[in-house]
């Protein structure tokens, strides 16, 4: 699951770690998400890993509330490290990455490329798959790890990932089973 709209994603600027400027859920996107519950109720998860980032953090809280779950909070779930560009508008970011195509082996100035989220989200799979066998599992996160994450599991290229993106992204505050 993708956490529900914030003030990053309403006012455009990068929010990543640490946290320059917090991004709290809006009111809208605090009803994203109790919109999901029923749809939560309904498959039966049995924990929640959630980014430890606010506007995850309070996705998660939402849901573990109305399920009577605790969250678990892994740092390998937080938002693509934009590096210098944290705290900045979106413009600079788009401007950095000059035409996409590069993103995933292009590295901001102090922070990660596309490959190395993949890898940190496959890693944390790999982890709770290892101690959590047969559980159903919430993961509360950000659009590109969570694209990461389910382009890793498929086994795509990069090519394939940059031709798929759009079917692959996840909108703020959508559930989606990813295996």
């Amino acid at each position: 699951m993708r956490h529900g709209g914030s003030k990053c994603n309403v006012e455009e600027f990068m929010c990543s770690w640490p946290e320059k400027q917090e991004s709290p859920l809006t009111k809208d996107g605090r009803a994203q998400i109790k919109m999901i519950i029923p749809k939560a109720k309904k498959a039966r998860i049995d924990l929640i890993f959630s980014s430890d980032l606010l506007r995850a953090r309070q996705t998660a809280q939402i849901v573990a509330e109305a399920l009577g779950l605790k969250v678990k909070f892994d740092k390998r779930l937080r938002e693509y490290n934009f590096g210098i560009y944290n705290g900045r508008p979106a413009e600079e970011w788009v401007r950095f990455l000059n035409g996409q195509r590069d993103m995933f082996k292009k590295r901001p100035p102090k922070g990660e490329t596309r490959r190395e989220i993949r890898k940190r989200m496959l890693d944390f799979i790999k982890d709770i798959d290892k101690k959590y066998k047969n559980k159903r599992i919430l993961i509360v996160s950000h659009r590109e790890p969570l694209l990461e994450l389910q382009a890793g599991l498929m086994g795509l290229s990069d090519e394939e990932i940059y031709n798929n993106s759009v079917k692959l992204r996840l909108d703020t505050g959508e559930f989606r089973k990813l295996c």
